[in-house]
């Protein structure tokens, strides 16, 4: 009966270790997808790359190109709506800011 436990014991523990790699991957998804604020357009990096929440509004600039808008950009990231130029925010996907590159 005794080896009979230490058995149970030893295959959970090993369950159990094989499952750590799948639990962390889980849980960090979840707090990489956190809720951002909002980017306020009169932040000053918000303003160097003069970013808009709408991207019709940009079309004075020359750098805006019809069609381009956050959500097409290689760093806007969907789970959250964040912009891997403003880490800390969340943008429009409709926006658009001077850095916009096509994703890939």
């Amino acid at each position: 009966m005794d080896n009979q436990s230490r058995r149970k014991f030893m295959r959970n523990s090993l369950i159990a270790i094989a499952a750590l790699p799948l639990g962390a991957s889980l849980l960090s998804q979840r707090a990489f997808a956190q809720e951002l604020t909002p980017l306020d357009p009169s932040a000053p990096q918000a303003q160097a790359l003069h970013y808009v929440k709408v991207a019709a509004e940009a079309s004075d600039n020359a750098s805006y190109k019809e069609g381009s808008k956050c959500s097409g950009c290689m760093f806007f990231q969907e789970a959250n709506n964040g912009c891997q130029l403003f880490p800390q925010s969340s943008v429009e996907p409709e926006g658009w800011c001077q850095s916009w590159v096509q994703k890939a």
